[in-house]
């Protein structure tokens, strides 16, 4: 397995693995959303800010992040491939192509939420620290921040 930047080519494996897991991400419940994230996911792409696990043509974990926020937009796993490195690769190139002088920040679930019990260990192992509560969606989230200098 390596971590690529996303390709056109990619558009359609990513968008599956993203079918795959909607259930874990607020805004993506409609076809509504699932078009939106598309778009995205391509002017990513056209920026060099998409990122993904593949071996062969299948991708097993997907990133967005945006240098210009330094943040980290969306991170997703196949669930067969949790817990096997997969979301730490995402998260080692992220944070080599994001400025080392900034902080970085993520969006994630609020603590007690189940959906939130891996991303925010995997973001606490990486340093960051929970701060200010938010809604992304209309769902209650927390923001996370790597503080890098």
């Amino acid at each position: 397995m390596n971590v690529l930047f996303g390709q056109q080519s990619d558009i359609d494996a990513w968008m599956e693995l993203v079918r795959q897991v909607r259930w874990n991400f607020p805004g993506l419940e409609t076809e509504k959303g699932i078009e939106e994230y598309r778009q995205t996911l391509e002017k990513f792409i056209g920026k060099s800010q998409a990122i993904c696990v593949k071996e062969g043509e299948d991708i097993y974990g997907v990133m967005l992040f945006s240098r210009n926020r330094s943040m980290i937009c969306c991170l997703a796993v196949l669930p067969e491939y949790r817990r096997k490195g997969v979301a730490s690769m995402l998260m080692d190139k992220a944070l080599s192509e994001l400025d080392p002088e900034r902080d970085v920040t993520v969006s994630t679930f609020r603590e007690g939420d189940e959906k939130g019990t891996a991303p925010r260990a995997l973001y606490q192992k990486y340093g960051f620290t929970a701060g200010e509560l938010t809604e992304e969606f209309g769902y209650p989230n927390q923001v996370f921040t790597l503080h890098r200098n």
